[in-house]
């Protein structure tokens, strides 16, 4: 059985136990139906594709409780410099790519690639050792919790339907807020 987007999100929230979770683009709008603690960030920012270096940064930060970066399919193909940093700057970090075929909230578009791009593939030629691939909801709720154990760095894959129509989405609140709540919670951690 396939997988929306949100099904995705659902089995992380069940299995992320304490760590950050930065949200990209289209799980910006979905994550906080789901989860909203101040450990959840919502990072919109002007250029697609630095989320990675956002999670890496905290997790170096604080490496307890680590990271899970969330990233589109689109977002990762734009920066995919961050594996080679990742596989060579340990951390507590792990990258989740949303793989939907498409760049969905700037309209839809197929990204390049589409269909045949192998993120396990680029990620484990970048160094990255812990890689795992799920392309079902079934095999994701399986896996989730082996995939999510122990420390970091980490890619995960899921493939996972696309949805046309989709609107940009709004952080739930502001970055000041946002920033406030995650220092907070961060506060003591190393």
């Amino acid at each position: 059985m396939a997988m929306t987007h949100e099904q995705a999100l659902e089995v992380l929230a069940a299995d992320r136990g304490q760590r950050v979770v930065v949200t990209t683009m289209a799980s910006i709008g979905l994550w906080p139906r789901i989860s909203d603690t101040p450990r959840d960030f919502a990072y919109m920012p002007s250029s697609m594709g630095q989320g990675p270096a956002l999670g890496l940064g905290l997790a170096l930060a604080h490496p307890e409780p680590g990271v899970i970066v969330v990233n589109g399919d689109g977002c990762t193909l734009m920066n995919l410099g961050f594996l080679v940093t990742m596989a060579n700057t340990p951390a507590n970090l792990f990258v989740l790519i949303i793989d939907n075929g498409l760049y969905e909230v700037t309209g839809g578009q197929v990204t390049a690639g589409a269909g045949h791009t192998d993120f396990a593939g680029l990620a484990r030629s970048a160094g990255i050792r812990r890689v795992y691939h799920f392309d079902s909801l079934e095999a994701w709720k399986q896996g989730a919790a082996e995939a999510l154990a122990g420390t970091g760095p980490a890619v995960i894959w899921l493939k996972v339907e696309g949805k046309l129509g989709q609107q940009t989405p709004k952080p739930p609140r502001g970055m000041q807020e946002q920033i406030g709540r995650l220092q907070t919670s961060l506060a003591g951690s190393s």
